[in-house]
């Protein structure tokens, strides 16, 4: 009887361990399923930080539960050898929780991806636009770099021009009778000009005295007085003879006056 006994309360515990098993476990899928709602409510919000935690509260919830009625069902049992095929716990749930927890993140991967694909998609528009911008600049600098240095060789032989003195006798001596009624002179003036200037400078712009130093057309001394006309004074026929002009008319009147006094004196 004491034997009998025994085994009826063996069985007893061990059916109050198999229930207690369920129970554990059928809370544990429900708290799995909590936390796979969560995740897939994440994944289609794009809440990483939410599909994470539920993924690792499903991970971590549901062996702590199995381990713990698997020591249940250890404690009623008196010995390994005794144990029977019924008292063995139930396959574990969280197979159960890993189809939907794996489309879960498999949902994520995919949004992550293409969210990343956009991002790279629109880099590569960004480059293309800042490639195409740099080469519109360095067009419009090479040609402005072209415009500039076009522009400095012009001035360079302007200047190189401008720097050597234009003798041109029939020139000069046309622009002369074109000015004489400027300080109220007729034609006939011209006559005298031209022959006290052919005895002084040959109509030659360039023209120097080796002796005294003086300069130009109306041999100005010292040369730098012309420069009262222009400061193109060593190498324009014009400035020379408009200096030459205003000198005859303010210190001898006319340019036969002037002749005359060179007669006499042989500089004027």
């Amino acid at each position: 009887m004491t034997e009998v006994h025994g085994r009826r309360e063996l069985r007893r515990q061990r059916t109050i361990a198999r229930r207690r098993n369920r129970r554990k476990i059928s809370a544990g899928v429900a708290l799995a399923t909590l936390a796979m709602v969560g995740t897939v409510g994440a994944a289609a919000s794009e809440d990483d930080l939410r599909a994470t935690a539920g993924i690792q509260l499903a991970s971590v919830a549901l062996p702590l539960l199995h381990d713990g009625s698997d020591e249940a069902a250890r404690a009623a049992e008196p010995a390994p050898s005794d144990a029977s095929p019924s008292a063995e716990a139930s396959p574990p749930a969280a197979p159960e929780a890993a189809g939907p927890t794996s489309a879960a993140t498999s949902s994520g991967d995919e949004a992550a991806e293409a969210d990343q694909a956009a991002v790279e998609q629109e880099a590569a528009h960004v480059a293309a636009e800042l490639a195409a911008a740099e080469a519109a600049a360095a067009e419009q600098a090479a040609a402005e770099q072209a415009a500039a240095e076009q522009a400095a060789a012009e001035e360079a032989a302007r200047i190189a021009a401008a720097a050597v003195p234009v003798d041109d006798p029939a020139g000069a001596k046309a622009f002369a009778a074109s000015v004489l009624g400027n300080h109220g002179w007729d034609a006939s003036q011209m006559t005298c000009l031209d022959t006290l200037w052919t005895k002084e400078s040959e109509w030659l712009t360039s023209a120097t005295n080796a002796g005294s130093g003086a300069y130009g057309i109306p041999q100005a001394l010292p040369g730098i007085k012309l420069a009262a006309a222009g400061s193109d004074w060593q190498t324009n026929y014009r400035t020379q003879i408009n200096w030459g002009l205003t000198y005859i008319e303010s210190r001898y009147g006319s340019p036969c006056s002037a002749l005359n006094f060179h007669y006499a004196n042989n500089w004027y």
